[in-house]
């Protein structure tokens, strides 16, 4: 948090999550901002080259060298695009570290390209909010096998995020990955979270029975208006 990252934000998904605020649908072109952090965007063909994805993070990179943290993998769920990241990532990986945002239900997926991946920031689907049932043993699964590089999991919640799902989460996360901060990132609605503090601290409460470092992440971008 409050760290620059370069995104590459992939097409399609596993999952069908109510809350998603993401158009993951493929799409005949994307946006690429035309310089780092201007929010000013040119229009490119999908799908890009890997080769020019690589030279533009490379440009960007050193053309303003240690301003980034990390190259950031999301989507959509970028794991679902496995079989591409076990080719690119060989060398996507010396121009910078690389993060990697995903749902958490594809393990074999992980396994393939984990070698080349610096931080995992997993979520866990919780059903309460996502509108679908709770994947718990992908998750477990996935969890082991990334384990000694996760930097977080993440929960979204909002008022109907009940205290036995929240619970089930925390001691999955203090079960396999105890020294991960487990974080609840309130749903973002109309620019703003839509729970208030002392809400989010009850909920902070609950969980941190269970798992010792629990932590309150709002999404920050729609506050700071950037992409």
């Amino acid at each position: 948090m409050g760290c620059r990252q370069i995104f590459v934000r992939f097409a399609s998904c596993n999952l069908n999550c109510a809350y998603c605020d993401t158009p993951f649908q493929p799409s005949a072109t994307c946006r690429v901002e035309t310089t780092p952090g201007c929010g000013v965007f040119s229009f490119r063909d999908n799908p890009v080259k890997l080769e020019d994805v690589s030279r533009l993070v490379s440009d960007w990179n050193s053309g303003a060298y240690g301003r980034h943290h990390s190259l950031v993998l999301t989507g959509g769920e970028p794991l679902l695009h496995a079989e591409v990241l076990q080719n690119w990532l060989p060398s996507a990986s010396r121009l910078l570290p690389i993060f990697l945002e995903t749902n958490g239900t594809l393990p074999e997926e992980l396994s393939t390209v984990l070698p080349f991946v610096r931080w995992v920031s997993m979520d866990i689907k919780g059903g309460d909010v996502t509108g679908a049932p709770t994947p718990w043993e992908l998750h477990k699964q996935f969890m082991v096998q990334a384990a000694a590089k996760l930097c977080q999991v993440k929960l979204v919640v909002d008022a109907r995020t009940t205290g036995e799902e929240l619970l089930q989460a925390a001691e999955l996360v203090a079960s396999l990955a105890p020294a991960t901060p487990f974080v609840l990132q309130p749903m973002t609605v109309a620019g703003h979270p839509a729970l208030n503090g002392l809400e989010l601290l009850d909920l902070q409460s609950v969980a941190s029975a269970s798992h010792s470092d629990v932590r309150i992440i709002p999404q920050v971008h729609p506050w700071l208006g950037v992409a």
